[in-house]
């Protein structure tokens, strides 16, 4: 029999007849001629962080297509662009500012669901989803922040209509209170909890990072809002470009975070397409808008506001090259068959180690 480490570029079907071919050849012959380790007096090779399990992926890749990476971009922006118009009412700031955000988390709120129920592929799954609550479940969790947030958002925007083309009364004011308190409670984690989510699967290079992950999106979901709405002309706005400013800092610091942290689980972000996409979205979400707006600072009047449009449309480029380059970056680590196999092996290490000390 031939080296098996072939078998990662078969089909599953071809796979399946693999294994029965290696089945009825250890069954006849008692022995496999593949390259790898073998216990003693056992047919069937070991698997090992250097040879593989006849070199097929232990861990299968995400599912994901495209409505996924574009989800998160989509409920990154309108969860930060909720906050920002709630915060924005409260504070008594511009008006259309107000308006603005409160349409955006809206438009968030429509297009979000439709992703999200596309991908996985019939209504009913996404209804299913919403039978029972697990805290301890991500997506869970995840799938009841959108809901709450999809009405919070929808309720703050129609009221903001009710109130622009009928004027102020008490139910509108009652129904824009309560839109906005649930948009607001429900905005900042749906602008982040994805990066929850996939900071809690077994895919190495979203485990080594689920403690920055949640932070990341965070991020690089306000420096899309305020882009946004920057490029709706609010491009004169102090506090849009003091967030815009903070945000595009953060990322510039998580850039380099990922750089100079030397973990092979990592590499996907750092190496090949996976990684140029992770490196351009990272510049332009970080350095580039962060120069711009530095530099708009000294700048006067039209050239200053001409400076913060190619800031904001970097930030929402940069958010968007930031979700496609994670969702990536995973399906490259999860064909790394070495990855969890050393994992693995590095945790019975440490567990026989932290035995023979309490055997002492």
């Amino acid at each position: 029999m031939s080296d098996a480490l072939s078998a990662r570029n078969l089909s599953v079907e071809q796979r399946e007849r693999r294994l029965d071919e290696i089945r009825r050849e250890a069954e006849s012959r008692g022995t496999l001629r593949i390259v790898s380790e073998r216990p003693s007096g056992a047919p069937f090779p070991r698997a090992s962080s250097e040879n593989g399990y006849y070199g097929t992926p232990l861990l299968k890749q995400p599912p994901w297509t495209w409505e996924i990476p574009l989800y998160f971009f989509v409920g990154g922006a309108a969860g930060a662009s909720a906050v920002i118009g709630s915060i924005a009412h409260y504070t008594g700031a511009d008006r259309e500012l107000v308006r603005h955000a409160r349409w955006i988390a809206a438009a968030g709120s429509v297009i979000s669901p439709p992703l999200l129920i596309s991908d996985l592929g019939r209504p009913e799954r996404f209804l299913a989803m919403l039978r029972v609550f697990k805290p301890q479940s991500a997506m869970s969790v995840g799938v009841w922040t959108l809901l709450g947030f999809s009405g919070g958002a929808a309720a703050a925007a129609f009221a903001q209509f009710l109130s622009d083309r009928y004027g102020p009364s008490l139910p509108v004011r009652v129904l824009e209170n309560a839109g906005q308190a649930a948009s607001l409670a429900f905005g900042l984690p749906f602008s982040n909890y994805t990066g929850v989510l996939i900071g809690a699967t077994a895919i190495p290079v979203w485990n080594q990072s689920a403690a920055d992950l949640p932070l990341h999106f965070a991020a690089s979901g306000l420096g899309a809002a305020v882009g946004i709405l920057e490029l709706m002309g609010h491009n004169k706005n102090r506090a849009l470009q003091a967030l815009g400013l903070g945000a595009a800092i953060f990322e510039t610091w998580e850039g380099l975070r990922i750089e100079t942290r030397n973990r092979e689980e990592l590499e996907p972000l750092k190496r090949g397409l996976s990684g140029f996409v992770t490196r351009a979205g990272g510049v332009l979400s970080g350095p580039i808008p962060g120069m711009l707006r530095v530099a708009s600072l000294f700048a006067g009047g039209r050239r200053s506001r001409k400076l913060r449009s190619l800031a904001a449309a970097s930030s929402v480029a940069g958010s968007l090259l930031t979700r496609i380059a994670w969702i990536q970056a995973g399906h490259v680590s999860a064909r790394n068959w070495r990855l969890p196999l050393r994992e693995d092996a590095e945790q019975l290490r440490e567990d026989h180690r932290q035995s023979e000390l309490a055997a002492d």
